[in-house]
């Protein structure tokens, strides 16, 4: 069995809510594999408004109906809502549906309750249960315990980097919690981990960093909580969701679609003629790929989205497949090599250079049509290239910079070697 396939064995059926005991298991699991950095984030630490849940363990869970057990539920990390409060007493059969929550796609199948996640300060107590048994439910009283221990929470994140010859780093990340489920969110971890494995073998250009954490709220914490240096040091993101489903890859574009990322993605998918689809910033999957687009930092996302078992029990690992895994892996370390290869180009002037002064001689004329001068499109291009160069927010390859120009990179990096000359940008 490979590594990715062992994560997912073991991880995949831990109660993985954020602060729990198994998402600590599953810390305690991945750092055996990795020397990961734990940065701990304790209940007092409200940021933004978001609060760290409290560490629940839910001790005992059933439903009675006349002296006979009607469900268990520890029976899977999914039967009782995320956070569930702890709850004692008879109940009518009106009341107890009113707790009781089924997915109402399938009916043999849990649903995956999260939103007391995020809204802790709100509980309510609940189960998740199958449409089948929610139909069977007859008129009657039932008798309902959920008793719980609570203490107040530490949500983890992990950090591992693989250090780089430039200060500049690419983000991995993916989320690590997900009661009970394989795809979504150890997958990721899975092809993460794999990637940091292999690029371990390899002196690179980039900094890149792996970061495993609990959706949305981990992302805000770790990014929030970051000294601004060390924040700005992100220079792009790749999102992994959802990786070992039978289901197409799909590359996700950052939100101004212009990463360096989602082009040595693109590049790469192409390449191995990986079947793919590729959608725009949030059309494919809502994620915390608006986390860190928040923070200033261009995320990308590279997922099996749609894929039917999604937020249900049937996300189990008899829908994994260790091709999938093993071909976003591939996938993303092609990308990589494809970014280490091709140049990364830093500006060092503000505002816009005259580019028709001696000093400089960088002016592209593309000619006038009214003096009768043809105009190419090469020289179109490379005027257009002109422009852009002042404009860049951010280091740019030159690779993307070519897709962005419609140009060869052959000619870009000629032109662009003239201003790394005249002192203008860094070629790296």
């Amino acid at each position: 069995m490979s590594l990715m396939m062992d994560i997912l064995e073991n991880l995949a059926p831990l109660n993985r809510l954020p602060c729990a005991q198994d998402y600590d298991r599953a810390v305690d699991y991945l750092r055996n594999l990795l020397t990961f950095n734990v940065i701990d984030f304790d209940a007092a630490e409200e940021y933004n408004g978001w609060v760290i849940p409290p560490k629940c363990t839910v001790l005992e869970a059933k439903i009675l109906k006349d002296g006979r057990l009607i469900y268990d539920g520890l029976w899977h990390p999914l039967a009782v809502i995320a956070l569930s409060a702890a709850f004692q007493g008879r109940v009518s059969l009106a009341e107890l549906k009113q707790h009781l929550h089924y997915d109402s796609r399938y009916r043999d199948s849990l649903t995956f309750h999260f939103r007391q996640q995020f809204r802790s300060w709100s509980r309510d107590w609940g189960f998740c249960v199958s449409r089948d048994l929610y139909d069977s439910l007859t008129e009657g009283e039932y008798e309902v315990t959920i008793r719980t221990e609570e203490e107040p929470g530490v949500m983890r994140v992990l950090e591992y980097t693989h250090p780089g010859r430039l200060g500049e780093t690419m983000a991995i990340y993916a989320n690590l919690d997900h009661p009970g489920v394989a795809n979504d969110g150890i997958s990721g971890v899975a092809v993460g981990v794999e990637l940091m494995k292999r690029l371990a073998e390899k002196k690179t250009k980039y900094t890149y960093r792996l970061v495993l954490a609990p959706g949305i709220v981990g992302a805000e914490y770790y990014l929030g909580r970051k000294q601004p240096a060390e924040r700005d040091s992100f220079l792009e993101c790749l999102c992994l969701w959802m990786l070992g489903s039978r289901t197409q890859l799909a590359l996700q574009e950052s939100r101004d679609a212009q990463s360096n990322l989602e082009r040595a993605l693109e590049d790469a998918l192409r390449a191995a003629g990986t079947p793919h689809r590729r959608g725009a910033f949030e059309s494919i999957v809502i994620n915390d790929e608006y986390v860190w687009e928040a923070y200033g930092i261009p995320a990308c996302s590279l997922s099996r989205m749609p894929y039917p078992e999604y937020h249900s029990s049937r996300d189990s690992m008899a829908i994994m497949r260790e091709e999938s895994l093993s071909e976003a892996v591939d996938v993303v370390e092609n990308a990589i090599d494809t970014l280490e290869k091709t140049l990364l180009v830093r500006r060092k002037f503000t505002g816009t250079i005259c580019l028709s002064n001696p000093r400089y001689d960088l002016y592209v004329d593309p000619g006038q049509i009214a003096f009768g001068e043809s105009i190419t499109n090469e020289r179109k291009r490379l005027r257009l290239l002109m422009d852009t160069l002042p404009t860049l927010t951010r280091p740019i390859t030159t690779r993307a910079l070519a897709n962005r120009v419609d140009l060869p990179e052959e000619p870009v990096v000629e032109y662009l070697q003239k201003w790394a000359d005249k002192g203008l940008i860094e070629l790296l």
